[in-house]
């Protein structure tokens, strides 16, 4: 077990190297910089933004410097050089802050989950809870009702979830509770009310529910042909029994290995729900960061994004050892 997870920890180096790389590239390749308002109108003149290229190093050669002196002293090995040692460089549009002070430090006199990362660790959170309590139930009913109208009805309700996007099903919503119905507010202004988060969890959960219903059904109908639930119902055990303690164990294994991944998930793929309700969170930021080309901030929350992926996927590959004795690592 140690070598395999060390053989996994190596492997994340190469994964999220790679993805810098392709961020970098692409960050590089849209119109426009920093100091520029959009594309077409500069927001400084000439000689401020040499000035400020200079200052934060985005004078230098892109990847190689081919002028002499060191080959890696570049933008990207230099912004690598930092993000190893924990510093995420410094937010271009924000002045004075750095990547990590955006992202991870709260208001003052509140906690850490109040910060932006906090806000939408909570919300993937509360996002991949009302799935699982939903989505659980759900399936194992399906199944044990198989081929039933409750059964076909399930499965409508989950195709629904899994073809059509979230930010279709947010339009939805909006325009039904906030304009027609008059439920709830566009843009909330107040994120300490839970009822505000509601809404945003079961758009960004939707599609997690839908799959976790599916992947549940199929578990439990695979389940339920095993020679060990057969000898079960011979032996003459009780339907809640047999249920409970021979099929639900081996039926919520997927289940179980997906909420990692799914939470991270939910976490990184918030970006266009947390814009759509002006949620304070790190996606929203992202997004923000996008259209500023704030450098810093977008190769930042990338790799802490792809951190939180590869890490929840090494987790899951851990916990199939604990949940099914007949895995075995080698």
């Amino acid at each position: 077990m140690t070598t395999y997870l060390l053989r996994r920890i190596f492997w994340m180096i190469p994964v999220l190297l790679l993805v810098a790389f392709i961020t970098f590239t692409m960050m590089h390749q849209a119109p426009g910089g920093p100091w520029d308002r959009d594309p077409s109108r500069r927001q400084v003149d000439a000689a401020t933004q040499e000035a400020l290229n200079k200052k934060f190093g985005l004078d230098k050669p892109l990847y190689i410097n081919l002028e002499g002196g060191n080959p890696f002293d570049s933008q990207f090995f230099n912004y690598i050089g930092s993000a190893v040692q924990g510093d995420l460089g410094p937010s271009y549009r924000q002045r004075g802050r750095d990547v990590q002070d955006v992202l991870f430090e709260p208001p003052k006199g509140k906690a850490i989950w109040d910060s932006r990362f906090g806000y939408s660790m909570r919300l993937g959170l509360l996002a991949l809870i009302l799935a699982a309590v939903a989505g659980i139930p759900l399936g194992i009913l399906a199944a044990l009702k198989r081929n039933s109208v409750f059964d076909y009805s399930a499965l409508f309700v989950s195709t629904i979830g899994i073809s059509v996007p979230s930010f279709v099903l947010a339009i939805f919503l909006i325009i039904v509770l906030a304009g027609q119905l008059n439920l709830l507010k566009i843009i909330q202004r107040d994120w300490s009310n839970p009822a505000a988060w509601s809404v945003p969890a079961i758009v960004l959960g939707f599609g997690t529910f839908a799959y976790i219903t599916r992947l549940t059904r199929n578990s439990m109908l695979e389940v339920m042909g095993q020679d060990y639930v057969r000898t079960a119902k011979a032996k003459g055990l009780g339907g809640r029994v047999i249920i409970t303690r021979h099929m639900l164990r081996n039926a919520l294994i997927p289940v179980m290995t997906i909420m990692g991944p799914a939470l991270a998930g939910l976490i990184t793929g918030s970006f266009i729900i947390e814009t759509m309700f002006g949620f304070p969170g790190s996606g929203r930021e992202y997004v923000t960061a996008i259209s500023n080309r704030d450098y810093s901030m977008i190769m930042g929350t990338t790799l802490i994004y792809a951190l939180l992926i590869v890490l929840a996927n090494l987790t899951v590959d851990i916990m199939y050892g604990f949940l099914d004795p007949r895995i075995k690592v080698k």
